[in-house]
């Protein structure tokens, strides 16, 4: 797995709108906050441009993203929000300049998309991590957490046992994202490699009976069953039905995967919400887990 080299203070970071639109007010604070870590911040061609709920056209909105991946003077892109839109642009992304110098793409929720091509079909590791639409109500653990991420700093969070939990210590590259991003890709040319990976899932805003729906054809698509680990992240305003489905979106990720042998860790700090730590896709990771707390470490 490549990495990128890590930020130094005076590099320059770029922030484009891949999915939904943005304008520059909601971005303020994470510009202010990024130009605090001696970073120079780039704004996008489609920050402010808006078309029906996009963040500009897919043309406009590809031209900005490619333009940022060529530019060897910008070190970093983030997302600037996700939402919906990535899928629409990402099969006419072209990689072969970014490939020469490869840089860090940051984003979670719908910039699921690019971490998996990266990750899974060109081998660089990405980092899963707030964006700025989220800067402003992001925990400050959350946000030096992206910084030490950026900069090259050993991530460490030691966080509460959950009773779900299956207990265990492993070691392996850590992959995954948006639960409905990746059930979207199963059966598409592109690539999702589980095997021998911890798995990390999130998701927001679905009905439980979807969740399941997800969650078996994750399993039927022998995506489940040879992992290192299991790792779940926020499950974040999950809607029922009027007739309940009668299990948490916890309880149907353990249900779908207690027959497995591997460690599942459940509470993660990161997601959809304010503690959203920052995780390096592609990269080697310790996880333990046992009966009163957990230890993840990268």
């Amino acid at each position: 797995m490549i990495r990128p080299k890590y930020l130094q203070v005076g590099d320059k970071v770029g922030i484009t709108c891949t999915a939904r639109k943005v304008e520059p007010h909601e971005i303020e604070k994470a510009v202010q906050i990024l130009q605090s870590w001696g970073l120079e911040v780039v704004l996008g061609n489609t920050i402010n441009k808006i078309y029906h709920q996009f963040g500009g056209t897919d043309e406009e909105r590809l031209a900005d993203f490619q333009q940022m991946l060529n530019d060897k003077t910008i070190k970093a892109v983030f997302a600037a929000r996700g939402g919906y839109g990535t899928v629409r642009i990402i099969d006419d992304l072209n990689f072969n300049v970014y490939m020469q110098q490869p840089k860090w793409l940051i984003g979670f929720s719908d910039f699921t998309y690019v971490h998996n091509i990266l990750n899974c079909n060109i081998g660089v590791e990405t980092i899963h991590a707030p964006m700025p639409i989220t800067f402003e109500n992001n925990t400050t653990h959350s946000l030096e957490s992206l910084k030490d991420a950026l900069f090259g700093k050993t991530l460490e969070y030691d966080f509460a046992a959950h009773p779900l939990n299956k207990t265990g210590t492993v070691e392996g590259e850590v992959i995954g994202g948006n639960l409905s991003i990746l059930y979207s890709i199963l059966g598409t040319k592109t690539i999702l490699s589980t095997t021998n990976q911890i798995l990390f899932i999130e998701d927001l805003d679905e009905y439980l009976y979807h969740i399941d729906r997800m969650m078996m054809a994750m399993k039927r698509a022998n995506k489940l069953q040879n992992l290192k680990a299991l790792i779940i992240g926020g499950m974040t305003e999950m809607k029922d039905n009027v007739i309940p489905f009668g299990k948490t979106a916890e309880e149907i990720v353990y249900e779908h995967t207690s027959k497995y042998d591997y460690p599942i860790c459940f509470g993660f700090p990161a997601g959809h919400i304010s503690d959203n730590r920052a995780i390096v896709f592609g990269k080697n990771a310790y996880l333990s887990i046992n009966k009163d707390a957990c230890i993840f470490r990268q």
